[in-house]
């Protein structure tokens, strides 16, 4: 296949050729300009934004894309025939689970004349292990190596509309997801009740199999990744929902809080104060909105208005393709924080949240030309189940 040319057709999978395509031909872009004649991609996301499949890294795999030839697989033989149905890519190399994949690679790398290739990496990849790195030079003595940075992780920040899309079919499925595992919030059920409803409404609505995202309960604003308890609810219990569906792998994220029973009238004002701060801060998140700013509008009025002592988080991140099988939660490839030195840009989306005297709330936020969007519709506010 010529280096630009466009996928002959997807066998499965969200995309089409076309847009498989263009990724390729953006990411060949930056490959030349780092002067590299291939580059070797094994995270998890960036195997499935630049291929349509994506697996565990049980044994080592990656997709190899050079330069000037076509793109390849090299995988462990019991996933090839699942990679070769969810690829675009014709050229899957397998290997016996009990064999070196790396003379695989080599071989892989010969066929195409690179045998003393420039190879680029990302160096700082979960894939790619110090001593696995060492075996890979063993392995490829005549190459050289170039770290690549988040090369697909920067690529990755400008959506698609077909990214949009998913993502906007997971927010449907947040805001219904959440409206059942509130209801289930109450006095003598369990948080573990919410977490099952959610999940059963993932799988229900169409979004993929997998957990239900963070609940749980505490008090102050560090609450948010706390543990799933067991114990029944009580009366002036606020429960924290975090939930995080993923349509194809694309994940929208909405938090929302539910108190437990009649809820105290501070913790109702203390969420009504944290929506309105929270309302100026995404009101704000325009292109060319410089990322600090847009942080300190949150920041500087949550410290001010007391309802915090302390901000030692950020206050949003990156959203889009999140693996099933992969070690990260969430992408900071771009994230909202006081030293921030980035500006806002069509396309891209985020996942923006606070949290402050018990409560909780969050959005995922669409950043269009013509400004900011919240893929969520469900109403920013406490729930409360009697």
């Amino acid at each position: 296949m010529p280096p630009d040319a466009a996928p002959a057709a997807t066998r499965a999978g969200a995309f089409t050729a076309d847009e498989y395509a263009a990724r390729l031909q953006r990411l060949r872009q930056r490959l030349a300009a780092a002067r590299v004649d291939v580059a070797l991609f094994d995270e998890i996301e960036a195997m499935t934004w630049l291929s349509g499949y994506g697996n565990s890294e049980n044994r080592w795999r990656c997709v190899g894309v050079p330069l000037q030839a076509e793109p390849f697989f090299v995988i462990r033989a019991l996933d090839a025939t699942p990679c070769r149905q969810r690829t675009w890519i014709t050229e899957v190399n397998a290997y016996a689970d009990w064999d070196d994949p790396f003379p695989v690679l080599a071989g892989a790398l010969a066929r195409r004349g690179l045998a003393g290739a420039r190879i680029g990496l990302d160096f700082m990849s979960y894939g790619m292990p110090l001593a696995r790195f060492e075996s890979l030079k063993r392995a490829l003595p005549q190459c050289s190596f170039v770290d690549l940075g988040p090369l697909v992780w920067e690529l990755r920040l400008h959506k698609s509309p077909a990214e949009i899309e998913l993502l906007t079919r997971a927010a449907a499925i947040a805001d219904e997801a959440m409206t059942r595992a509130a209801q289930a919030c109450s006095p003598g059920a369990s948080q573990r009740d919410a977490a099952r409803i959610a999940a059963a409404t993932f799988v229900e609505r169409g979004a993929d199999p997998g957990p239900a995202g963070p609940i749980s309960a505490g008090r102050g604003w560090d609450f948010l990744h706390g543990h799933l308890e067991d114990g029944p609810l009580r009366a002036g219990d606020v429960v924290h929902l975090e939930l995080t569906p993923r349509v194809a792998g694309y994940s929208a994220r909405l938090m929302r809080c539910v108190a437990v029973g009649a809820a105290a009238p501070a913790t109702v004002d203390a969420m009504r104060r944290l929506v309105e701060c929270q309302d100026r801060q995404i009101a704000a998140m325009r292109p060319g909105a410089d990322a600090a700013a847009i942080d300190a509008i949150l920041r500087h009025a949550l410290l001010a208005s007391g309802l915090r002592t302390s901000f030692d988080n950020i206050s949003g991140y990156t959203l889009g393709l999140y693996a099933a099988a992969g070690p990260r939660t969430s992408d900071f490839t771009r994230i909202f924080h006081p030293q921030a030195r980035w500006t806002v840009e069509p396309g891209m989306v985020f996942h923006m949240y606070a949290s402050a005297a018990d409560v909780s709330v969050s959005e995922t936020v669409h950043v269009r030309a013509d400004g900011p969007h919240c893929l969520s519709r469900l109403p920013r506010q406490l729930f409360i189940r009697h």
